[in-house]
C-alpha cells in the first residue's frame, strides 16, 4: 500500500514548458534531475537513444503511451505527468478527485481506521500542502494548549509545529527538528511546480525561532537514537518521537498521490510507557 522513509535555498522546480515547445524540455528536466543518460532510459522504457534525444529536442512528438512510460521510468510525480501529457498535446491521464467525493469513501474509512490503530502513539494524515486531513487522539493531546486561533481549519501541520505559539516552543531540540522539517519541504517544492507550497515555506521559515534550551540533549538512560527525535514537552515531561512518512503505491489518482500518513513511534521506553497511561 505505501511506501516509508524515515533551511536554506530552495531548489528551482521543475520548468514549465512554454507553448508549443511540447514536452521535450519537461522530460530533459526530470531526466537530468534523476541524473539518467538517455541511453539508459532508452534501455528501461524500451526504446533507443536517438528516439529520446529526438523527443527531447522536438524533433519527435512521442506517443501517450510514450510519454506515460517515460515518466514511470523517472518516477515523475501523478500531478506532474498529467502536465507531461498536456505539453505533448494529450488529456490528462490521472483524475483529480475531491477527498470528500463519495468514491473515495473506502479510502476515508481506511485512513481513519488505521491511524486510530495506531494509538495510543500519534499518527495524522496531511495532503500536498500540508493541511491536515484527518489526526488521532495521540496528536491531540500534543495540541493541548495550543492557541485557538492556530487550531482553525483548515489545520496545517507546518504552522502548527513551527509557529512560536505552536509547538515550538515546546520542542527541546528545535533548531535540529525545524531544519528536518524546512530541508523535507525543500525538496517536495523541487518536485512539484506548487505556488501554495512555496508560499508555506517562506512563511514558516521567516518565524522566529524560540530559544528552547540549547543542543539536543542525552538520551534518557542512554537509549541510542535510531533517527532523529522530536523531542516535546508535555505536561512537564520531555517525550521523544521518530518520525515516519507512508505514501501510497502506484497511485491513479492525483489527490490521493500526494496524501501523506505521518506516524510518530516512541523513541524510548519512557515515552512508551506514559503514552499507554495516559491513553488506557
Amino acid at each position: 500500500m505505501a511506501k516509508t522513509a524515515t533551511a536554506g535555498t530552495v531548489s528551482p522546480a521543475v520548468p514549465v514548458a512554454s507553448p508549443g515547445q511540447g514536452a521535450g524540455p519537461l522530460l530533459r528536466a526530470w531526466r537530468e534531475r534523476r541524473r539518467v543518460s538517455q541511453l539508459e532510459l532508452a534501455l528501461r522504457a524500451g526504446s533507443s537513444a536517438r528516439h529520446i534525444s529526438f523527443v527531447e529536442t522536438g524533433r519527435s512528438r512521442p506517443s501517450e503511451e510514450m510519454v506515460l512510460r517515460l515518466a514511470e521510468h523517472l518516477d515523475v510525480p501523478v500531478r506532474e505527468r498529467n502536465a507531461l501529457l498536456l505539453a505533448a498535446g494529450y488529456a490528462p491521464h490521472y483524475p483529480e478527485t475531491p477527498l470528500d467525493d463519495p468514491s473515495l469513501g473506502a479510502l476515508r474509512e481506511g485512513l481513519e481506521r488505521l491511524i486510530q490503530g495506531y494509538e495510543p502513539y500519534p499518527a495524522l494524515v496531511v495532503d500536498a500542502t500540508y493541511d491536515v486531513v484527518t489526526a488521532n487522539r495521540g496528536i491531540t493531546m500534543l495540541l493541548e494548549g495550543v492557541p485557538e486561533s492556530l487550531l482553525a481549519p483548515p489545520l496545517n501541520a507546518m504552522r502548527l509545529t513551527l509557529h512560536p505559539e505552536g509547538l515550538a516552543p515546546r520542542i527541546r531540540n528545535l533548531p535540529e527538528w525545524r531544519g528536518h522539517l524546512l530541508a523535507q519541504m525543500e525538496r517536495q517544492i523541487a518536485l512539484h511546480r506548487s505556488p501554495e507550497l512555496r508560499k508555506l515555506y517562506e512563511e514558516v521559515a521567516a518565524y522566529p525561532v524560540p530559544d528552547t534550551g540549547g543542543e539536543l540533549p542525552e538520551p534518557a538512560g542512554q537509549v541510542p537514537y535510531f533517527a532523529l527525535p522530536m523531542l516535546i514537552e508535555h505536561e512537564g515531561r520531555v517525550l521523544s518521537f521518530v518520525s515516519s512518512i507512508s505514501t501510497f503505491n502506484t497511485p491513479m489518482d492525483v489527490t490521493v498521490a500526494e496524501l501523506a500518513i505521518e506516524t510518530f513511534l516512541p523513541a524510548d521506553p519512557a515515552t512508551v510507557k506514559y503514552l499507554h497511561s495516559t491513553m488506557a
